[in-house]
Formats: structure tokens, C-alpha cells, sequence
């Protein structure tokens, strides 16, 4: 049985990467602003991890939404990075990808603070894992962290901090910000695990 991992490269996909060790991991180029980063970051993770890994290039920029996107926020928008079916979308295209590699588990980052998002709920996790085990394949989609906070995954992965420090959180841009909400959540987890402000 083989076990991929949505890998963005953000810290809790690289920490997830260090304490399961899938076989395979699979990075969505969807358009985001900080795509190339992101790659770069999950790249570097698969080398030392020996991860086989994969990018899905596939440029959904003209339906994004907020930050990530570059544009203003949708009016149902509970925060400035969302962006419509963001995770459903991505947990489709890593299947697809997927289900041509033997995969028959695939895993997603989602934490018990990603809740804010409707598809960062166990609910949802559940309700994608049924469509696509209903279907060819019957690929498992998991959440492994989603009763975790970034700092208690951080703590549970044992993952190291030079692997740590490959990891790109910014929202809006290759290099980190420091004022987006996906940088303000890097640094605060990091201090909350004890590391002295940037």
C-alpha cells in the first residue's frame, strides 16, 4: 500500500513528511502566488526525506480568490487567503495523480485550527474520502494531523529544524512577507515551540 502526501512545503506538510515518511509527495502549481517557493521548499524536503515526488502544474489563478490569488478577497470569504473549493480542488488533482502511481492513501496537512475553513473540517475530510473511494482506485484521503495545532504537530513529527527551515508559509509572494496571515502563522507557532522572534 502506498501513501502520498498533499506536500506544499509549508510547515506543517514538511513536518507531516518527516513523521509518516509516504512514499510519495505531490505539490499543486495552482496559480498561487508563492508556487514557485512552495515547489522549491517540497523538492528540497523529498530529496533528504527520499520522497518521490511530483508537481502538478495546472494554472487555476482566474478562479482563485484573496491573498494567494493577488486579488480581493470573495465576499464569502472568512479570511483574506481563501480561495473557493481550495482544498477540494487540490485533493482532486493530487488523486489523479495518484491513482496512476498505485497510491491507495493519500494524506492532507489540515490542522484542528484550520477549521476557520469549511474544507478544513474532519467533516469534510470524511465526505472527500468517500467520493473518492467510491470511485477507481478507492483512494482514502486522511487527515493525520487534524486534531493537532501546528506547534503540537510540530512536537508529535519530532521533525528536525534544518528540515524545518526549508519551509515556505507566505501567501503572497516567493520570498516570506512577514505580514501575511500564512507568515504570522509560521512565526507564532515557531515562538510558541520556544524559538526567539525573527
Amino acid at each position: 500500500m502506498r501513501t502520498a502526501l498533499l506536500l506544499s512545503g509549508g510547515m506543517d506538510s514538511v513536518a507531516i513528511a518527516y513523521w509518516l515518511r509516504p512514499e510519495v509527495g505531490i505539490t499543486v502549481a495552482y496559480g498561487q502566488r508563492a508556487a514557485h517557493a512552495e515547489i522549491r521548499a517540497a523538492a528540497a524536503v523529498c530529496e533528504v526525506l527520499n520522497i518521490e515526488h511530483h508537481v502538478i502544474e495546472a494554472n487555476l489563478s482566474a478562479l482563485g480568490s484573496g491573498d494567494m490569488a493577488g486579488v480581493a478577497p470573495a465576499t464569502l470569504a472568512p479570511v483574506s487567503e481563501w480561495w473557493p473549493y481550495r482544498n477540494q480542488m487540490l485533493v482532486t488533482l493530487a488523486a489523479m495523480k495518484a491513482v496512476t502511481l498505485d497510491v491507495s492513501k493519500l494524506l492532507i496537512g489540515s490542522l484542528r485550527t484550520d477549521g476557520i475553513h469549511a474544507d478544513g473540517k474532519p467533516e469534510f475530510i470524511k465526505a472527500m474520502s468517500a467520493v473518492l473511494r467510491c470511485q477507481e482506485g478507492a483512494i482514502a484521503l486522511e487527515a493525520p494531523a487534524i486534531e493537532l495545532s501546528g506547534a503540537e504537530l510540530i512536537k508529535t513529527s519530532g521533525v528536525k529544524n534544518d528540515l524545518l527551515a526549508w519551509a515556505h508559509s507566505c501567501h503572497v509572494a516567493n520570498e516570506a512577507c512577514g505580514l501575511c496571515r500564512g507568515c504570522r502563522k509560521h512565526y507564532e507557532t515557531l515562538e510558541e515551540l520556544g524559538f526567539e522572534p525573527y
